[in-house]
């Protein structure tokens, strides 16, 4: 769901909530994947991002750890940048 705010505060507004969404896991990884990327978003990915967030946990964290191939509707490039993202993170 499109809203009609500045990008600017869609982008704060989602990193607050990567960091405050839930479980201690998926903070972290959503948060630091936020705080890497979400500035270079454009409107269409901010809006791909916030449909993820929106996502039951455990069905995301299934589909960013790569156990589930996400649905169509979620398996976009913000998806694929969120799994390359945490798979990084694992190796480092």
């Amino acid at each position: 769901m499109a809203r009609c705010e500045h990008p600017e505060v869609q982008r704060r507004r989602l990193l607050f909530r990567c960091w405050h969404s839930g479980t201690q896991e998926v903070d972290l990884i959503f948060g630091s994947f936020a705080d890497a990327r979400l500035g270079g978003f454009d409107g269409a990915q901010l809006d791909q991002f916030e449909a993820l967030l929106n996502c039951p946990e455990p069905e995301l964290f299934d589909w960013v750890a790569g156990r589930v191939q996400p649905p169509p509707a979620h398996d976009h490039d913000v998806m694929l940048q969120l799994r390359a993202f945490t798979d990084g993170q694992r190796k480092a």
